[in-house]
């Protein structure tokens, strides 16, 4: 849901910001409300620090700007990067990067889950309140 809202901001002619776009999809999907809820604080995190999220993504992806990133690789990137550096208590970092794959092999290319693996394993290993925890 989360990754849906995300490329449907980005993505959008009608310029949506992050709200809209999860307006948007609410008022045409049913979603349990816990569901919904965890989307909103991913979506909501990915918008308000999307820049301090793409610039530890491209500092850990290397020969790779965000920019020239597919939208949904770049998309389910910001969304684990945010559970890793942010939700780190709420969500085990072993969860986030698993899901992000499992997510990245649904939608992205042939490529996307071992690109995500790569770039999400190089950044729990730098965050320092990860360090030592990914077994979780």
């Amino acid at each position: 849901m989360a990754l849906q809202i995300l490329f449907q901001a980005e993505f959008s002619s009608a310029h949506w910001n992050a709200r809209q776009a999860f307006e948007v999809y609410a008022n045409h999907f049913e979603v349990a409300a816990d569901i919904s809820e965890f989307a909103w604080t991913l979506v909501d995190g990915v918008w308000n620090n999307k820049r301090e999220l793409d610039s530890l993504i491209e500092t850990h992806s290397p020969h790779w700007h965000v920019s020239r990133m597919a939208f949904v690789d770049k998309n389910i990137l910001r969304m684990a990067t945010f559970e890793l550096s942010h939700l780190h208590e709420q969500v085990p970092p072993k969860v986030a990067i698993d899901e992000a794959i499992e997510i990245a092999k649904r939608y992205g290319s042939q490529e996307s889950s071992a690109f995500v693996n790569g770039v999400l394993d190089n950044i729990a290993k730098s965050l320092p309140q990860l360090r030592g925890g990914l077994a979780g």
